[in-house]
């Protein structure tokens, strides 16, 4: 098989795992359910989900770390297999504490695993014109999860339960993702890809001029700071509303049964990736944040006024693809600023950022409800956050070439 067709099956197979790591987008069906059927407090169901964000962040990095040294297959497999069994074991727990250990920290962990292995991977296979398009289609996979998983999950939980969907789920992603994960490798030390302007048959030209810093000195640059400040605040908004959706269609609109809201955020939350990934390409990654920034920003200052479903879902839309931008755009970014050599490395510790994001969303969200019954002060924190998003994109710019030249010589 040619290495086209190679890269290619690498990057379907990606997709695909992601399909199933994404699990975690569809925590708000569980929430609810916690809620209702369980008698949980609100704290109590979105803890598991806050605690996997942050587990899944911390071990991004560590995963991105050991991916650069080992390669990316017994990795991924790892974390294939540590999320069936979290979940498995997700469906044992008893108690919030426990659930938050089984799905909070052994799921998380182990989405964290996976997905660090699938973006670097491809985007070897892909010439460097393509890194925009390669990270929107794989982060697509994780979006898209909530598709199925939401409606899937729901139907489960009335049917069986939600301790034996737990479990259901577990086995699937077992079954699935783990053959899935040891198809993935890293292309031959050798491999050029072949650039999307070549002629058929024409070789391959070598990129003589590489941006490969270290995790070291890229903590040396400022547009780091300013990077993972924009990744933080804009994931906290965008979590936020996916990990309380189903909540805010009953509080606010008076819509219990707003299940397929999910499934809305999971089309627009994908379909954003693949649209901003593109888009990147073309003209650049801070230039599509930017436009997703701004269109975040009002989103959040008009949300309290969403109170019917009409608006509600358009609301939803808006919020789903300025959050997929944000996993489409940032590895792009890393990528583009740092290099491939170190990029699992050097992405983990830039997508710290998110799972902080995660924290500060369920914080907000706390805040807010604990000074009312309504989600309005967490809508006008959000849109001080993405004004100050906004702004640092503005002035945020590549490495030049005599700065990235210094640092390299450290």
């Amino acid at each position: 098989m040619s290495k086209i067709d190679k890269a290619t099956r690498i990057l379907l197979a990606g997709f695909c795992i992601n399909l199933c790591l994404g699990i975690l987008y569809a925590w708000s069906v569980f929430n609810k359910a916690l809620v209702t059927k369980s008698g949980w407090s609100a704290a109590e169901a979105s803890s598991p989900y806050a605690i996997a964000t942050i587990t899944f962040s911390a071990c991004l990095l560590i995963a991105g770390i050991l991916q650069d040294k080992m390669g990316p297959r017994k990795i991924l497999i790892l974390g294939a297999v540590l999320t069936g069994l979290g979940m498995i074991a997700s469906g044992f727990a008893s108690s919030p504490m426990t659930l938050n250990i089984t799905f909070g920290v052994i799921t998380g962990a182990g989405i964290g695993f996976g997905y660090a292995c699938l973006s670097p991977s491809a985007m070897k296979w892909f010439h460097s014109s393509k890194k925009g398009m390669v990270n929107g289609l794989i982060a697509a996979g994780f979006g898209l999860a909530a598709i199925y998983l939401a409606p899937l999950t729901s139907t489960l939980i009335e049917s069986m339960g939600i301790q034996t969907s737990f479990i259901i789920l577990g086995i699937g992603i077992l079954a699935i993702a783990v053959p899935l994960a040891a198809t993935i490798n890293n292309p031959p030390t050798d491999y050029v890809p072949v650039s999307p302007n070549s002629r058929t048959g024409q070789s391959a030209v070598r990129n003589t001029e590489t941006r490969d810093l270290s995790w070291k000195s890229m903590l040396k640059t400022p547009q780091f700071y300013s990077l993972w400040i924009m990744y933080a605040f804009a994931a906290s908004v965008g979590l936020m509303i996916i990990g309380n959706i189903t909540t805010i269609a009953s509080v606010q609109a008076n819509l219990p049964n707003a299940v397929y809201l999910a499934s809305i955020l999971a089309i627009f939350n994908s379909g954003g990736r693949v649209v901003a990934g593109i888009l990147a390409d073309k003209i650049g990654g801070i230039r599509t944040l930017l436009i997703a920034f701004v269109l975040q920003g009002i989103n959040m200052v008009m949300f309290a006024t969403f109170d019917s479903e009409f608006t509600l879902i358009l609301g939803t839309a808006i919020a789903a693809v300025g959050y997929g931008t944000l996993l489409a755009v940032f590895p792009t970014l890393t990528a583009e600023f740092y290099g491939l050599k170190n990029y699992g490395t050097n992405y983990g510790v830039l997508y710290t950022a998110w799972g902080i994001g995660g924290a500060i969303g369920a914080a907000v969200v706390g805040f807010s409800m604990s000074n009312g019954d309504s989600y309005n002060l967490a809508y006008t924190i959000s849109a001080f956050m993405m004004a100050t998003c906004i702004v640092l994109a503005l002035f945020t710019k590549p490495l030049s070439l005599a700065k990235l030249g210094r640092l390299k010589n450290i």
